[in-house]
């Protein structure tokens, strides 16, 4: 079967609210060439669309690539200079969500393939996986790493992105860019794991605990405690606030309406 026969991405609306997206063009180490971006963007509008769904999942085909970053060879076609910001499919960036999202790294996740996960809420890696921003070493640039400083230390950043060597799951476990490190054969149950835990909370409180978190991000600290205090107002003022303690008083679980 032939790419062009295939879905670039595809795309898995489970019954459980957990959407997983996956970059299937394994042979080309699913780099970000035009098909898999445009079917990436696809994927991210249905999963916003779509209310049954609260969490998604990103991960790639096969084990040797998430996403190897960039097509190359179209930069070299194109002539590509500055790539236009709209180019590429970056959740909560060029992707309007509300919803949290997960990338489930099975393999390398160089450049591009960086910035994807990177743009992702929450990372779960295989053992074997790598990451790397390698745009020093073919003449590019990456600012789209920008933010990676609200994730781990500057002294780290610098040496990723000076040197474009490559850093290992565990590493970027022990800096804090992944949140879990799983065996090859155990990663995506990791992820759909930690999908669940996102689950068990209310979808207002997970989605003014994901404002919250952006917000400080972004804010100094007053700032911050005040527009996370305006965020949070529409959950607490659901139905969904009242349910959760009555359930906890009943020793039930809670059935959450989403408002």
């Amino acid at each position: 079967m032939g790419d062009s026969e295939r879905d670039a991405v595809l795309f898995d609306a489970r019954d459980d609210g957990i959407a997983v997206i996956t970059l299937n063009r394994p042979e080309r180490r699913n780099c970000l060439a035009k098909d898999v971006r445009e079917g990436l963007f696809a994927a991210w509008e249905r999963f916003e669309r779509d209310p049954a769904l609260r969490v998604a999942i990103l991960t790639g085909a096969g084990d040797k690539a998430f996403c190897a970053g960039g097509d190359l060879a179209e930069m070299v076609e194109t002539g590509m200079g500055v790539p236009p910001r709209e180019m590429f499919p970056l959740p909560y960036d060029t992707i309007e969500l509300s919803k949290p999202t997960i990338a489930a790294v099975n393999g390398v996740a160089f450049a591009g393939g960086w910035m994807i996960a990177q743009a992702c809420d929450l990372c779960v890696a295989s053992t074997t996986a790598k990451f790397a921003v390698t745009e020093v070493r073919v003449g590019r640039s990456s600012p789209w790493a920008a933010p990676l400083i609200h994730m781990i230390p500057q002294r780290i950043m610098m040496e990723i992105l000076l040197t474009g060597a490559p850093i290992t799951a565990r590493r970027a476990y022990e800096v804090g860019l992944v949140n879990r490190v799983a065996e090859p054969g155990e990663l995506l149950d990791t992820a759909l794991e930690l999908a669940r835990l996102v689950l068990a909370g209310a979808p207002l409180s997970v989605r003014a605990a994901r404002e919250t978190v952006m917000l400080s991000t972004e804010m100094g600290r007053s700032a911050a405690q005040q527009a996370a205090r305006h965020a949070s107002e529409s959950c607490y003022l659901s139905e969904d606030a009242q349910e959760g303690p009555k359930a906890f008083a009943e020793k039930r679980s809670p059935r959450w309406q989403g408002r």
